[in-house]
């Protein structure tokens, strides 16, 4: 099975949701893995949204990109600018590919309200989820 990575920054928000949307769609079909440059921890706001479309990440953790430079990822995809541009330093042999998402918290913070903040997080959490619904095909066709 090819191993597919998504990677950002912290590995707190955008990349964690699309671990949890590859593995609810394609998990017998692809090792879905996500870290970051920079780990954090899991946003639980992106928690929250995930478990309204019923993927749960309540015990995911946020994992340092390091963890997989020897696990023989096939597929990087990184999700936000940082990574991109700090990805080609230590994965090594894997095809790397940018697919850029809106940063959840960052659009949050001008919020005045929880669910306000929330909107953002879900807009995010959708888009991800209908590209990762074409990921299966992205990979038949790339390799």
């Amino acid at each position: 099975m090819k191993h597919v990575l998504f990677l950002c920054t912290r590995n707190s928000c955008r990349s964690q949701m699309a671990e949890g949307w590859a593995k609810r769609l394609f998990g017998d079909k692809l090792v879905v893995s996500s870290a970051g440059s920079e780990p954090a921890t899991v946003d639980p706001r992106a928690v929250e949204v995930m478990a309204e479309v019923g993927i749960d990440l309540s015990e995911h953790r946020s994992k340092s990109a390091t963890e997989f430079r020897d696990a023989g990822v096939d597929r990087v995809f990184t999700l936000c600018g940082d990574a991109h541009e700090q990805c080609p330093l230590w994965l090594g042999a894997a095809t790397i590919q940018h697919r850029g998402f809106a940063d959840p918290p960052a659009l949050a913070k001008a919020e005045q309200t929880a669910e306000a903040a929330l909107q953002h997080y879900r807009r995010v959490r959708d888009e991800i989820g209908a590209w990762i619904k074409t990921l299966e095909e992205e990979l038949q066709a790339h390799g």
